[in-house]
């Protein structure tokens, strides 16, 4: 029996060591990317290359704020990406929960037809919505960087991983509810929602990032530096002749891949989950 337990232990570390080894060619980047945030401009071009700087540049995380305005345009960043999943909440789950368990004619009709939105990539849209935006006189603003992910590809993403949760919904459950006196929206509220929780923490993730990544549609709509977003605010890292202040961008990249990291590192299993149960019923 204690061979047996040796055996097995030997087996786990032997697991843990291949998947430390493979890993690494995954977190080697992020490694890079932090080390030389902390180095000078010669040192992260120097050769052969070294992942320790020699010296500790912490002077590059306070220079990022004053090459430009960093920090209103990290705080855009994230309020945007929280009205954008807020939103995407609000208007996918009563989607989703409406193709799931309100059969009316053209159900499935009008699902495919919302499906088939996301053959058509964002740069076949843009200009389309480019010109809608300044009719309305929205360029320059934040609205289309909330509106657009709302209600396009990323909202209809979302609406079809919850009406996939929605599907596996006990009808038992809402009969019950029903013959208790609520309405359809007092099932949707007090008794669907809530067993959905996993499905829609797992959409405000996926959403979230998908929000703080964009990069087209801010480099379309907004020109101002102030209202820049992360992405654009990294690029802009450059001299006058637009080539990359390497040791900033770095530094910046490092700061603006911590709130991701740490949501991905908190709700993996989520996000995990939300793609297995999808696939399960529909």
């Amino acid at each position: 029996m204690r061979r047996d337990r040796e055996t097995a232990w030997l087996r786990r570390g032997a697991w843990y060591v291949a998947l430390i080894i493979l890993s690494l060619p995954f977190v080697f980047p992020f490694l890079w990317m932090a080390s030389g945030s902390l180095k000078t401009p010669a040192e992260i071009f120097a050769f052969p290359p070294t992942l320790i700087p020699d010296r500790w540049n912490w002077q590059n995380f306070i220079e990022i704020f004053r090459y430009q305005p960093f920090a209103r345009q990290y705080a855009n960043s994230l309020y945007i990406a929280a009205l954008v999943t807020l939103g995407t909440l609000c208007v996918s789950a009563p989607a989703g929960y409406a193709f799931a368990r309100i059969r009316f004619r053209g159900n499935t009709v009008l699902f495919l037809l919302l499906l088939t939105t996301l053959m058509m990539p964002a740069e076949v849209t843009i200009i389309p919505n480019f010109l809608f935006m300044k009719l309305l006189g929205l360029i320059n603003t934040h609205v289309p960087l909330i509106l657009l992910p709302i209600l396009g590809a990323n909202g209809v993403v979302s609406t079809f991983l919850i009406r996939q949760f929605f599907l596996s919904f006990p009808q038992e459950l809402e009969d019950a509810a029903m013959i208790d006196g609520l309405g359809r929206f007092g099932v949707f509220w007090h008794v669907a929602v809530p067993l959905v929780k996993p499905a829609l923490g797992a959409v405000s993730i996926l959403t979230f990032l998908y929000s703080w990544n964009l990069f087209l549609e801010p480099l379309v709509f907004i020109n101002d530096l102030r209202l820049f977003t992360l992405p654009l605010a990294i690029n802009n890292f450059a001299d006058a002749y637009g080539v990359p202040v390497w040791h900033l961008q770095l530094a910046a990249t490092t700061l603006s891949v911590l709130p991701v990291l740490a949501v991905y590192v908190l709700a993996q299993r989520r996000i995990v989950d939300s793609f297995v149960l999808s696939g399960m019923k529909g």
